[in-house]
Parts: structure tokens; C-alpha cells; sequence
């Protein structure tokens, strides 16, 4: 299958790396540069700075969309509109309302859309969907997730830190995944509470999101996403009626990639433990790209798709309507 790809950043580059046999024929940038350095890496593919032509090209079947947030709804919208298959990068858009016509399009046209929630491929986490599916932990209670790093010199003038392009700060930018995960794995979320705030950085977007969420079984997520954290961490724990899962790291910065699982005895005392540790290159990228392929393949909906988006964003805006960002929600 052919490929256009727009946006030509960092995450734009990433997704040209892991293309899963797929060809890439066209990059698209606003800045000429950008679109050129990037199509010069892949034979026969050409520069555009028009996302519009690109993505009307009759030879093309799918289109990953690695822009700012303000734009991810806006094109993917039109790509499905023109019959294309969309890989849309998280959060898909800055507010929910702005994923509804895409997800009346997809139904209306079939093509499939396929949100960029890239963590669910990390390896400790497809070993720990293994052992979540295999009854290894039981009955899931709860979970806790951590997610942050400390931003750079200027952080603060960065387009996430203005919410006209990103929709919010720091909950919608990595909160998001954290959410994703642990709907993964609990499911739904009825009742949510928390706090969005901006305690370092000068600028008008959280830099801290604390949440706390239950399932209609009482099921809960306690996550915190932050951008003062200083030294960069992930951590994600699940605890069942049977064992623990222990995530830490996700590589470089963040360390070294791996999984703990605490197995429970009948005599309660120190569990049995289990722990395998990652240390090799991150392949989420072309593990989530190869299944939706596979998605496509087989007509099938994508495990992460355009409603999980529109299921985290609707928990985003209610921290931050709690926490009085108006402009964000």
C-alpha cells in the first residue's frame, strides 16, 4: 500500500522508519525543507507543501497525520472524506467535539482510523497484556500511573504551550496516553475527578495533571502527568486480586524498558517474581504500524481507534473544566 505522510517532524520521521513494506510517496510539510529532507530517503517519493493534493492522490491508501493539534482533526476528516485510511497521531484533536465528524465519516465511508497510542505496542506492555489476558493478575482493582519529564529552555514558548494549537498542556499531551492505558485494561471511566495546574512554567497550560478515575465497578486509576518532573520517568503499575505488574521506563531518557510481575501465593508473604527487562531499540512503532496494516487487511476495526481519542479527550476536558482552564476545554 501507498503512503503520504504529514507533518515531517520528529514523530512525521518515525513513522517514514516503520512503514511495514508500505511505500511512502509523498511527505507534506508547510516547510519546503522539512518535506524534501525527508522525501529524499525513500526513492520516488515527492515534496509537498499542500496537504490537499496529497491527500486526493488516487494512488494513495493511507495517510498518517503527525501534525500540531490543531490541524489532526481538520486532515484527518478530509482524508477519510476522500476515501483513505488515517493513522491520526494522539491526542487526534484538541477537543472531543472536533472528533465526531471524523467519526461519522469513518462509519459513513469505511475507511479506518487508527489513533497514534503508541505505548500499547512498548514490549513490556504486550507482555503485560499477556499476562492481564491469561488471568495471571485476576480481577483488576486498580492501577497507578506516572508520566513525566522537565522540558527544555523555552519550553514555555514552545506551540504546546499555547492552547490555539495544542488544545491544553501537559494532561493532553502525555496524560493521554496514561488514560489510553488504563482504559486498556480497566475499561470505562464514569467518574472522573482531578486537578489540572501550572505550577513552574509561564504559560497559559497545565504542567501537572492529577487524575483520579473509577469504573462503574469502583475499578480506579490514580495517573499523574507532569513537565516539572526534572529527571524523565514512567512508571505504571496494575494490581489484581492475584499479582502486580510493574512497568518502568520506556528507554533512553526515560531508562531502561521493564516489567515486573509480582505472583501472590496462597500464604500471602513475599510474592514469586517474575521480571524481564528491554533494553534493546523501541519497536512500538512498527509493531502498532504492521497491525494497522493487518487492520486494513482484513477489513477489521484498529484495537486503538478514533473512539478511544474521543474517550480520553472527554476525560481531559473534565480536569481541565474542573480546574477552570476554560480555554482548553
Amino acid at each position: 500500500m501507498n503512503v503520504v505522510i504529514i507533518g515531517c517532524g520528529l514523530i512525521g520521521q518515525k513513522r517514514a522508519k516503520t512503514l511495514a513494506g508500505c511505500k511512502l510517496v509523498a511527505c507534506v510539510d508547510l516547510v519546503q525543507e522539512k518535506a524534501d529532507a525527508l522525501a529524499k530517503q525513500h526513492p520516488g517519493c515527492v515534496a509537498l507543501t499542500d496537504w490537499h493534493s496529497a491527500i486526493h492522490r488516487p494512488d494513495v491508501d493511507i495517510v498518517i497525520i503527525s501534525t500540531l493539534h490543531v490541524t489532526l482533526a481538520e486532515i484527518g476528516l478530509a482524508a477519510v472524506l476522500a476515501g483513505k485510511h488515517v493513522l491520526l497521531e494522539k491526542p487526534a484533536g484538541r477537543h472531543s467535539s472536533e472528533l465526531e465528524p471524523v467519526i461519522a465519516a469513518a462509519k459513513q465511508s469505511g475507511s479506518l482510523v487508527r489513533v497514534g497510542f503508541n505505548h500499547r505496542y512498548h514490549r513490556a506492555f504486550r507482555k503485560a497484556r499477556e499476562l492481564v489476558d491469561e488471568d495471571a493478575l485476576g480481577e483488576l482493582m486498580f492501577i497507578r500511573g506516572r508520566y513525566g519529564h522537565g522540558g527544555r529552555v523555552g519550553y514555555d514558548k514552545e506551540w504546546r504551550a499555547q492552547p490555539e494549537l495544542s488544545g491544553g498542556g501537559e494532561l493532553i499531551d502525555q496524560g493521554v496516553h496514561l488514560i489510553d492505558l488504563a482504559r486498556w485494561f480497566i475499561g470505562d471511566f464514569n467518574d472522573v475527578q482531578g486537578h489540572a495546574h501550572t505550577y513552574f512554567w509561564d504559560m497559559p497550560v497545565d504542567d501537572n495533571g492529577f487524575l483520579l478515575l473509577k469504573t462503574p465497578k469502583n475499578q480506579t486509576a490514580f495517573l499523574h502527568a507532569s513537565c516539572t518532573e526534572w529527571k524523565n520517568l514512567f512508571s505504571f503499575e496494575m494490581y489484581g486480586r492475584k499479582g502486580k505488574i510493574d512497568i518502568n521506563g520506556l528507554g533512553g531518557s526515560y531508562g531502561t524498558e521493564r516489567i515486573s510481575f509480582y505472583k501472590m501465593s496462597a500464604q500471602m508473604g513475599p510474592p514469586e517474581t517474575f521480571m524481564w527487562e528491554y533494553p534493546m531499540a523501541d519497536d512500538s512503532w512498527a509493531i502498532e504500524f504492521a497491525e494497522f496494516v493487518e487492520d486494513i487487511k482484513q477489513k477489521r476495526q484498529p484495537a486503538a481507534g478514533i473512539q478511544d481519542a474521543h474517550a480520553a479527550l472527554k476525560i481531559v476536558e473534565e480536569i481541565y473544566r474542573k480546574s477552570n482552564y476554560d480555554h482548553c476545554s
